[in-house]
């Protein structure tokens, strides 16, 4: 089973879902936006996000339902090389080491010329990826509704977050940067992946490497390329926000 996917400074720190999304849903998303960019969110929701992480601003102006990807953001990873991410926060010794990689990354051709979060979601290999990705929008306050157990990295510069609850989907897909090493990275979901009872996979074509599980009906990949500079571009998904 193969599992493909893929600014000034803001601060914010799968349950089934409603197989409709409410219009107060909505106005919950787009007031998570404008808490996020505004920096109003209160302290304690930061704290139990686990860490403060950082918030491209273009992201909430740029919301949207309609599945179409802001137009200033074309590519994965869309932070600039010279961008001073926040400094990484975990203690590596908490991690456990992923596993070795395969040289053969199907996944890795697969997501390349994906530019939108809906393009990368709909070439998952999961049952209803294609469907949910046509219900996919856009808006800052997906990356709070990730599952808990494969959550943003601490301290992560959030730039594109997208999602889809209608019709039973539980579509997530984010794309943030990190000053994480990248096998640093992949060690921190390999631990909560494992730990949460997915499994894992693990490839790369050199450049890129894709992290990648399931569990029953759920499932995850990870998506994780070297920033030059140092730190990590990722992209996350999964079927299983809440």
């Amino acid at each position: 089973m193969s599992f493909p996917f893929r600014p000034a400074l803001i601060l914010l720190p799968l349950a089934l879902a409603a197989c409709g999304r409410s219009s107060t849903d909505q106005q919950n998303l787009n007031s998570l936006d404008a808490e996020l960019t505004n920096g109003t969110r209160d302290p304690a929701v930061g704290e139990s996000l686990g860490a403060q992480i950082m918030v491209d601003p273009r992201l909430a102006q740029s919301a949207n339902t309609g599945g179409t990807r802001p137009q200033q953001q074309t590519g994965p990873g869309a932070v600039p090389a010279d961008v001073a991410l926040q400094k990484d926060p975990v203690d590596p010794a908490t991690l456990k080491r992923a596993p070795a990689p395969s040289n053969d990354c199907p996944e890795c051709k697969s997501a390349d010329g994906a530019l939108t979060l809906g393009a990368l979601a709909e070439r998952q290999k999961t049952p209803d990826s294609a469907t949910c990705a046509q219900k996919i929008g856009y808006s800052a306050g997906w990356a709070n509704r990730l599952p808990a157990d494969l959550s943003l990295y601490p301290a992560a510069w959030l730039t594109e977050a997208a999602g889809a609850d209608r019709d039973g989907c539980r579509l997530r897909v984010v794309s943030f940067a990190s000053a994480a090493p990248m096998q640093k990275m992949l060690d921190w979901y390999f631990t909560k992946a494992s730990a949460a009872g997915y499994s894992a996979g693990h490839s790369t074509d050199g450049k890129q490497h894709v992290l990648g599980g399931v569990r029953g009906n759920d499932a995850y990949v990870v998506y994780v390329t070297a920033r030059a500079g140092g730190g990590s571009d990722v992209d996350l998904v999964s079927n299983a926000g809440r």
